[in-house]
């Protein structure tokens, strides 16, 4: 490829910057000062040791395993120590330290799985194994409806397309986040913005799936068809959704809901699910950001908060049942097919996640990313990072709790800006993204966890690595076996030369569909919203048409299987295709940069799933992806 194609690469090539004076002291104030980050040697809160190495040990003292078995400890760490979160308690002291013992890996896509026994803390994540290479539809959930859906894609819609994906030799789906918002109206469009990446959006349920729904009898086929109607937009309205799917779903709660199954998932989840409950429920009286809530209920460890949870026991009970119905009805889609779910780089700095863990978020800061070619001025998230510091000093509870929820009934996981286990990129709070700074967090610890629960959940893990990818990253995913995402868009090398370790695609909900970019309507619609459309723009298609090598003229349909019959060459392990590309639509799900200007997460595919599944083209992708061996 030409020197113009570079633009495409990852960036690891830096315009040196000069950063405001105030910003550094800005950051270290966040991060607590200099002595925060200092700890007493031996002392750690938490020590991450790999499985097999003998770690030398500061204090002798007695390992509590997780088990509950106990092993001494002298001046060595054993080093047949199982995997797993133990405890080591000093013989002289008050102290404990942590001790994760994690794999050297992560499972991989087509890795044997050991029996699925539940080991403690276990996600309970999808067993289903994908055999070597495989591909897989990438699909926005909201936008994929069937013509019994409530104006929205939910879980049975999930469930179906797995069974058809399946069918036609997939052995996966990607989906977009399924994090709740707050259980308010409006609803939050985005699933990279919501209050909690540890509960499920309840705008995913499947009403007639719920137990006991047959008992609110016309109520229920009123409400049903009131909701169909919605069906005929194409733009999704959630708050409509929300509305109606709120009052079938307090209905049934009303009427009775006994099963011994939603005790026992109430049990287990235990003091987070709770927690979780009771802020939703505050959420509703009080509104969804708990930083403007009344000062007794600012703190979930507030005893005003106990009271109130006692006090609306009932509507908290009402929220964990929700959790429980999504796990149900996740649980079924996954039975079919690996389910591929997606973690969000960060969380509402107003919501439940933010909420439980607020002292250990940098609130004064933002995260974001440097400018880069498609984003000449940078970009500000708006999500509050987490500090690496007091994150240590927790034992990194959060990040585990985090990714252990993401993994369950899942086959796998992709995790956004996996450069974000590395460094951020910390913006002061309403100060320009130039004025950033990368703040480093301890990557060997936090890889060393994520290896841990994709053992436990069988799951692989894929990591988002496009943007500013600083130089070593891709080497030490590779050494945890976590897949590299490599897109044809971007890529000066032709998918022959993908690596192995990587998912392979052509486009991503950021970026422009094939039809979108071939038409011209993208960069049409880019400028009717008022955006500038550089030169990156004209460089991408060229690259596309260099790439594909057909005429100019060529019809879409032709366009679409063309590209994808060009990825499929990949040696990738994974290989995915958009549902947008199945349709030949040129609108994208979402247009970076925009807030109001671009319908964001709320458009709704051409075609419901059963025409989909009667469609020429998706069966023409399939059968160019599909390649003896896999599926």
């Amino acid at each position: 490829m030409t020197d113009q194609h570079r633009p495409f690469e990852p960036v690891t090539d830096y315009a040196w910057e000069e950063i405001p004076a105030d910003t550094p002291p800005a950051i270290l104030a966040a991060l607590g000062g200099r002595e925060a980050n200092r700890v007493a040697p031996g002392r750690e809160a938490v020590r991450v040791v790999r499985a097999g190495a003998a770690v030398p040990w500061p204090a002798a003292g007695e390992l509590v395993l997780e088990d509950g078995s106990r092993r001494p400890v002298g001046d060595l760490l054993p080093a047949d120590l199982p995997l797993g979160y133990h405890d080591f308690y000093p013989t002289a002291g008050d102290w404990k330290t942590r001790v994760i013992v994690t794999p050297w890996s992560c499972v991989q896509p087509g890795d044997a799985v050991a029996s699925p026994r539940r080991q403690p803390g276990e996600p309970g994540g999808s067993r289903l194994r994908l055999a070597g290479r495989t591909w897989g539809w990438a699909v926005q959930l909201h936008s994929t409806r069937s013509r019994e859906s409530w104006g929205i894609g939910d879980l049975a819609d999930l469930k179906r397309l797995a069974q058809w994906s399946s069918g036609l030799g997939a052995g996966m789906l990607l989906i977009n986040p399924l994090g709740a918002p707050a259980p308010v109206v409006p609803q939050v469009a985005s699933p990279y913005y919501s209050m909690t990446r540890r509960f499920r959006n309840p705008l995913y349920l499947r009403i007639e799936d719920v137990p006991g729904a047959e008992r609110l009898g016309p109520q229920l086929a009123q409400l049903a068809a009131e909701a169909r109607k919605l069906n005929a937009l194409q733009r999704l309205d959630r708050d409509r959704v929300f509305a109606l799917k709120q009052q079938a779903l307090r209905a049934i709660w009303d009427i009775g809901t006994a099963d011994e199954r939603f005790t026992v998932f109430r049990r287990e989840e235990g003091p987070p699910l709770e927690r979780y409950a009771t802020f939703c429920v505050l959420a509703e009286t009080f509104g969804p950001d708990w930083r403007t809530w009344p000062a007794e209920y600012r703190r979930p460890e507030q005893a005003a908060v106990s009271r109130f949870a006692v006090e609306h026991a009932g509507t908290v009970g009402y929220h964990a049942w929700l959790q429980w119905l999504l796990d149900l009805q996740l649980t079924a889609a996954a039975q079919s097919i690996a389910i591929l779910q997606d973690l969000p780089i960060g969380i509402d700095p107003g919501g439940f996640d933010a909420w439980e863990w607020q002292d250990l978020l940098a609130q004064d800061m933002t995260v974001g990313a440097p400018p880069d070619a498609f984003n000449a001025d940078g970009q500000n998230w708006s999500l509050p990072p987490l500090n690496p510091a007091r994150l240590r000093a927790v034992a990194y509870e959060p990040f585990i709790q985090t990714i252990r929820a993401a993994l369950r009934r899942a086959g796998g996981l992709r995790i956004d800006h996996v450069m974000g286990l590395f460094r951020l990129w910390w913006i002061p709070r309403g100060e320009h993204p130039r004025q950033g700074w990368y703040v480093r967090y301890p990557a060997d610890d936090l890889l060393g966890i994520v290896a841990l629960e994709s053992h436990r959940a069988g799951a692989f893990i894929v990591g988002e690595d496009l943007g500013t990818v600083e130089p070593g990253v891709r080497e030490r995913l590779a050494l945890r076996r976590i897949l590299s995402c490599r897109l044809l868009w971007f890529e000066p090398r032709p998918p022959r030369e993908y690596p192995e370790l990587a998912m392979a695609s052509v486009t991503t909900h950021d970026l422009p569909t094939i039809a979108g970019l071939w038409s011209g309507a993208d960069e049409a619609a880019q400028r009717a919203i008022g955006l500038t459309v550089g030169d990156e723009m004209v460089h991408l298609r060229e690259h596309f048409r260099t790439l594909l090598e057909v005429p100019a003229d060529a019809a879409v349909g032709d366009v679409i299987e063309r590209a994808y019959r060009l990825l499929a060459e990949s040696p990738s392990r994974i290989v995915t295709a958009t549902l947008e590309d199945a349709q030949a639509m040129v609108q994208r799900p979402n247009m970076p940069g925009t807030i109001d200007q671009w319908p964001n997460w709320s458009l709704i595919l051409p075609q419901d799933i059963e025409t989909m599944f009667a469609a020429e083209l998706p069966q023409r992708i399939a059968r160019v992806l599909k390649r003896d061996g896999q599926g």
